[in-house]
């Protein structure tokens, strides 16, 4: 056993002090759908529901041990590794400070005044991670705070990597794992339980999921080192990242592209809803990203083999439940939007009306345009119970003598007109 592994036992033991195993559970529903044996490591069930506490309590002890009179902890965090701190500071009743982005969903906001109360102060900026991280670093050179980084750290990684130990602890006797599928933000996940698994003498194949729209590590394994992105996509906010660490880089560099699933944002939504309806299991974006690479995998990859989705965190916002089902629905093709041009005349609406189908069922229907004077235009949202219904539909509407155009997949008309 190397030292990391070593380390990283040690770090275990000391955090039973607030934190017992989390589950480990079969999931019958997904080895079902997919031919697999597919495991779930629940961290969406510790107390601050994700993995982060282990590495934010990791960096604190780790601190007073050496530094027992420092008084003054500074994180950013976009919500996850902000709870985590702020259960560590209360736990050692150390004084705090968060910087989150404006854009932090209020559950997450909550939660973490919830957990660091009194001793934790939240300051919200920015309109992401890197706009909060900056913030924070210059108030800890102001303040002669101490950072606790949310991923890019030794010890971070190493609190990480209890994750790893516990996953080969509770597998069933004999097993072992074909693939683990392990999110990526900044990384710090990732890097330990691969490092942890690789110094215990355990070699699995690797699938790393990052949201499509914050790519950080596939760019960086394309260029051979470590690359920016100029735009992230915040809607998977847990791992909306637009640079992997230096820290964790070093461990993961060594991996493939290949190795890497960009997870389509609606299609995280949707693997959200049915994780909720079908499993009774809430999950925030990026705790689904791991689940949701299992509809992204080669067949060959997953069927038949023995897998580890890590599920990273559980903290979701029921305010943002409308939106979810809207990208999922779309996602699913079972929701489609159409500006469609009706002729002013008697009889038109009713005459539209029945050219739906006996699944199809308006969502949505509004008046653009008032003033033309052949045609009506009307913004119209329509859902139906199988994806092919649409193909009928739109035979439908062309045998009529409906003007129409779908713009589901215009984003920008969508985003201005719904």
């Amino acid at each position: 056993m190397g030292q990391f592994a070593d380390d990283t036992n040690k770090i275990h033991a000391l955090l039973a002090d607030i934190l017992k195993p989390t589950p480990f559970q079969r999931s019958q529903y997904l080895s079902d759908i997919h031919q697999a044996d597919i495991w779930l490591k629940r961290e969406d069930l510790t107390p601050v529901r994700s993995y982060k506490v282990r590495g934010a309590y990791a960096f604190i002890r780790e601190t007073l041990e050496t530094d027992p009179d420092r008084s003054l902890f500074v994180c950013s965090s976009a919500g996850n590794h902000a709870q985590g701190f702020a259960f560590a500071c209360r736990h050692f009743g150390k004084r705090g400070v968060v910087f989150m982005p404006l854009t932090t969903p209020q559950q997450k906001i909550q939660k973490t005044r919830s957990f660091g109360a009194p001793l934790v102060e939240i300051k919200l900026l920015g309109d992401g991670f890197d706009d909060a991280n900056k913030a924070a670093m210059d108030y800890c050179a102001a303040e002669s705070g101490l950072m606790v980084p949310p991923f890019d750290h030794p010890t971070i990684i190493r609190g990480q990597a209890t994750v790893g130990k516990e996953i080969l602890e509770q597998s069933p006797d004999g097993y072992d794992w074909d693939r683990l599928i392990l999110p990526v933000g900044g990384g710090g996940l990732a890097a330990g339980i691969t490092r942890y698994f690789s110094e215990v003498g355990k070699a699995p194949e690797y699938s790393f999921v990052e949201p499509d729209g914050a790519p950080s590590l596939f760019e960086s394994l394309q260029k051979g080192e470590r690359v920016r992105i100029a735009r992230v996509d915040n809607f998977v906010d847990g791992a909306a990242v637009a640079q992997v660490g230096l820290e964790t880089f070093k461990h993961l560099s060594g991996f493939s592209p290949d190795q890497v699933v960009l997870a389509p944002t609606d299609g995280v939504c949707a693997t959200m809803i049915d994780m909720l309806n079908i499993e009774g299991i809430v999950l925030e974006p990026a705790g689904a990203l791991s689940i949701d690479a299992l509809n992204r995998l080669p067949s060959d990859q997953v069927r038949g083999k023995k897998i580890v989705c890590v599920i990273s965190g559980g903290n979701f916002d029921f305010e943002r439940l409308p939106e979810v089902k809207e990208r999922a629905l779309k996602f699913s093709g079972l929701k489609k939007y159409y500006v469609i041009q009706l002729p002013q005349r008697p009889g038109a609406l009713k005459d539209f009306l029945s050219l739906l189908g006996p699944e199809d069922d308006i969502a949505r229907f509004e008046y653009l345009k008032k003033s033309a004077r052949n045609f009506g235009s009307v913004l119209l949202g329509i859902e139906t119970k199988r994806p092919e219904n649409f193909q009928s539909l739109h035979e439908s509407f062309d045998r009529s003598d409906v003007r129409w155009e779908d713009i589901t997949s215009n984003e920008a008309i969508a985003n201005f007109v719904i």
